[in-house]
């Protein structure tokens, strides 16, 4: 990835690219449907920020898009935190 932000809590937020737009965002989730089988479960759109909740090998995570900061995949539970580096180091190798 990136770069990983780590939380006060210890999970982590892990950039997968820090500068694009929805277009990039929308390519991701369309290859979390279509390659790693996710089933987005509710997605939350405001002005500026997106966020689509999905469960990826039993693990809650969420991409996250904002038009300042980019597209990354972040989690709640710091039990997630492999799961969350595995699938953005994957996603980062197909879109770099």
């Amino acid at each position: 990835m990136s770069y990983q932000l780590n939380s006060a809590t210890g999970s982590i937020e892990a950039v997968i690219d820090d500068n694009c737009g929805m277009t990039k965002f929308l390519s991701i989730a369309n290859a979390l449907a279509k390659e790693f089988k996710v089933k987005f479960t509710s997605k939350e759109d405001n002005s500026d920020t997106i966020d689509w909740f999905f469960t990826y090998k039993g693990h809650g995570l969420k991409l996250h898009y904002n038009i300042y900061n980019g597209v990354s995949i972040c989690n709640s539970d710091y039990k997630d935190n492999n799961a969350v580096a595995e699938l953005a180091s994957m996603l980062e190798k197909k879109f770099f």
